[in-house]
C-alpha cells in the first residue's frame, strides 16, 4: 500500500497533463500537492507542523526557478524590443540559412556551453527564444530545447550535478573521476542518437538526412573534448565542450561544410559588424558574466556564495531569518523544526546575470521608459500562472522526499531496485530520471538517490562507479521529462497548457537514451575500464 500511495500521485499527475483534455500545470499541480499532503498526514502519520513546514520550504525553494523564468522571459522580451533579436536572426541566417546548421549551432553547441557556465535550465531559456525568432514553431523547439539539453547536464553549473551531487558519498578524489569519466563516456555514446532524434521534433528526416555530415560534425566537436577532459575532471567538460563545439560549428557552416545548400527565403540584408556585435552584445555579456561568476577558481564564485552571517532576527514561530554577506536569504527552524530553506539572490542566475544583463540592455538600445514599462508589465503577466504550477510542484517534492529512508520517494526506488537484483545495471538511469522528474536538477536526484544507487550495487555486486555514472546519466536524462524545466520553456516561448503535450513528446527520446545508456554501461564502458 505504501509503495501504491507513493507512484499514484504520479500517475495521476501524468494522466491530468495528457489526457484528450488536459488539465492545465497550474491546477494540476497545485492539486497533486494536496493529494500527497493528504497522503502523508493520514497514511504515512507524518508529524502536522514538519508537514507545514515543508510546504513553507516549498514556497521558499519555488523562489528559484520562478525567478529565472521571470528573468529569461525579460531578457527575451529586450531582446525582441529593442531589434537585437531580429538582427541576430538575420545574421545566423547570413552565415547559413540551413535550418538543420541553425538548430545545431544554437539548441546543441550554444547551448551545450551554456549549461557547462550555469545550469539551472538556463539553456533553453536563451536558446528557445533565439530560435523562435529565425522561424521555428515554439512547440516544436520547445521539445527540441528540452531533448538537447541532456548530454552536457551532468556536467552542467561547472560540474556541480557530479561534484557536489555525491558529495555525501564520501567519494574519494579518484573514485569521483571515475564516476566522470564513465558518466561522459556513456552521454558521449548517446550523443550520436539523441540530438538526431531531437531534430526530428522540427525538421522532417530527409532534411537530416542531407545534412547529416554537419550533425555529426557538431556532435563530435562538442563530445570530444568533453569526454576527454571528463577523465581528469569533473568541473569544466561541458563548458569547455561547448566552446569548442560552437567555434568549429560556426566556422564549418560559414563554410558550408556538410550542409545542403538551402536558399535563403528572406531578402539577404547586409549587416555590419558594428550591428552584429550590438545584437550579441547582451547575450555576450550573459555568457560572461556566467562565466565568471561561476569558476570556482574566480573570487566572484565565493563572494556570492559567502554564507558568512550578515543580518539576522526572528519571525517568532514562523522561523529565524538570516542574510549573509552573499545575499544568501534564509528561513530556518521553520516553525520550530529543522526544516530550513534559503533563496541565493546574487547566484540564482535571475538578478544575475538576467536582470542586470537586461537593464544594461536597455541602455545601450535607448529603450524609452514606455518600452521598458511594457516589457515588465508583459513579462510579470506570462509568469504569473506557471508560478502556482512551479509552487505546486516543488510542495509535491518536498513532501515526498521528507521522511529519509522512510520517504515516498525513497520507497520508490528501493522497492524499483530491489525487483530488479542483478539487473539492475539496465533499470539504474531509470531512476535517476525520476529523481529528475520530481525534482527539475541533477543535482539533487543525485543526492536524493546516489545512496540508494551505491548502496544497491554493493548489494547484488555490481560495479558502485558504474551504477553511479548511470544515476548521474538518468539525471541529465530527465531534464527533457521534468515537469519544471517543461512549465519553463513553455512558458518563455509563451505557449498555452501543452505541458502534458511536450511531456508526450519528450517522453520518447528520454525512454530510447535510457537503452542507449544500458547498452553503453554493459558493452561499451568495460572496454575502457577495468569492470
Amino acid at each position: 500500500m505504501a509503495l501504491f500511495l507513493s507512484i499514484f500521485p504520479i500517475v495521476l499527475l501524468i494522466y491530468l497533463m495528457v489526457k484528450r483534455n488536459p488539465v492545465p500545470s497550474y491546477i494540476a499541480l497545485p492539486m497533486v500537492a494536496i493529494l500527497v499532503y493528504l497522503i502523508k498526514v493520514f497514511y504515512f502519520d507524518a508529524d502536522l507542523v514538519l508537514v507545514n513546514a515543508s510546504v513553507v520550504s516549498g514556497y521558499i525553494s519555488t523562489l528559484s526557478p520562478i525567478t529565472v523564468i521571470f528573468g529569461a522571459i525579460l531578457f527575451h522580451r529586450t531582446l525582441e524590443n529593442s531589434g537585437a533579436l531580429n538582427t541576430l536572426r538575420q545574421w545566423l541566417s547570413n552565415i547559413n540559412p540551413n535550418p538543420v546548421a541553425q538548430l545545431m549551432i544554437i539548441a546543441w553547441a550554444f547551448a551545450f556551453m551554456l549549461e557547462g557556465a550555469s545550469g539551472f535550465g538556463t539553456p533553453p531559456a536563451i536558446a528557445a527564444p533565439i530560435l523562435i525568432g529565425l522561424g521555428f514553431k515554439p512547440f516544436r523547439v520547445a521539445c527540441l530545447a528540452l531533448a538537447m539539453n541532456s548530454v552536457p547536464v551532468s556536467f552542467g553549473a561547472v560540474g556541480v550535478p557530479t561534484w557536489f551531487g555525491f558529495s555525501p558519498l564520501g567519494l574519494s578524489v579518484q573514485q569521483t573521476l571515475e564516476v566522470s569519466g564513465m558518466t561522459a563516456l556513456i552521454h558521449s555514446v548517446a550523443a550520436f542518437i539523441i540530438p538526431v532524434i531531437a531534430l526530428l521534433f522540427v525538421v522532417e528526416w530527409k532534411e537530416v538526412k542531407r545534412n547529416i555530415l554537419f550533425v555529426y560534425i557538431s556532435i563530435i566537436a562538442c563530445v570530444v573534448p568533453y569526454f576527454l577532459l571528463a577523465q581528469i575532471n569533473y568541473e569544466f567538460p561541458s563548458l569547455a565542450g561547448g566552446a569548442i563545439g560552437l567555434l568549429i560549428s560556426i566556422v564549418v557552416a560559414n563554410f558550408g561544410i556538410g550542409l545542403a545548400k538551402v536558399e535563403n527565403a528572406e531578402t539577404n540584408i547586409l549587416i555590419t559588424t558594428g550591428q552584429i556585435f550590438k545584437a550579441l552584445s547582451p547575450t555576450l555579456l550573459l555568457i560572461a558574466v556566467l562565466v565568471v561568476t561561476r569558476l570556482p577558481q574566480l573570487p566572484f564564485n565565493a563572494m556570492i556564495q559567502d554564507k558568512t552571517e550578515w543580518l539576522s532576527f526572528s519571525l517568532g514561530y514562523l522561523g529565524d531569518f538570516t542574510i549573509t554577506k552573499g545575499l544568501v536569504l534564509s528561513l530556518n527552524h521553520i516553525f520550530a523544526t529543522t526544516i530550513s530553506d534559503n533563496y541565493r539572490l546574487l547566484y540564482v542566475p535571475a538578478l544575475i546575470p538576467f536582470g542586470i544583463v537586461s537593464l544594461l540592455t536597455f541602455f545601450i538600445y535607448r529603450l524609452t521608459v514606455k518600452e521598458v514599462h511594457e516589457i515588465a508589465m508583459r513579462t510579470i503577466k506570462q509568469g504569473i500562472r506557471p508560478f502556482w504550477a512551479m509552487f505546486g510542484s516543488l510542495v509535491m517534492v518536498k513532501l515526498m522526499t521528507m521522511g529519509g529512508d522512510s520517504s515516498m520517494v525513497k520507497i520508490i526506488g528501493t522497492s524499483f531496485a530491489s525487483v530488479a537484483g542483478e539487473s539492475w545495471t539496465y533499470f539504474s538511469a531509470y531512476l535517476g530520471a525520476i529523481g529528475s522528474f520530481f525534482s527539475g536538477s541533477n543535482t539533487v536526484s543525485n543526492l536524493t538517490f546516489g545512496g540508494v544507487q551505491f548502496s544497491t550495487a554493493e548489494l547484488v555486486g555490481l560495479n558502485t562507479s558504474l551504477i553511479l555514472a548511470l544515476q548521474s546519466v538518468g539525471g541529465a536524462m530527465g531534464n527533457m521529462i521534468c515537469v519544471n524545466n517543461i512549465i519553463a520553456v513553455s512558458t518563455i516561448v509563451n505557449l498555452q497548457n501543452q505541458e502534458g503535450e511536450i511531456l508526450k513528446k519528450t517522453t520518447i527520446p528520454m525512454l530510447i537514451y535510457g537503452v542507449i545508456a544500458a547498452i553503453a554501461a554493459t558493452f561499451i564502458v568495460p572496454l575502457f575500464y577495468s569492470i
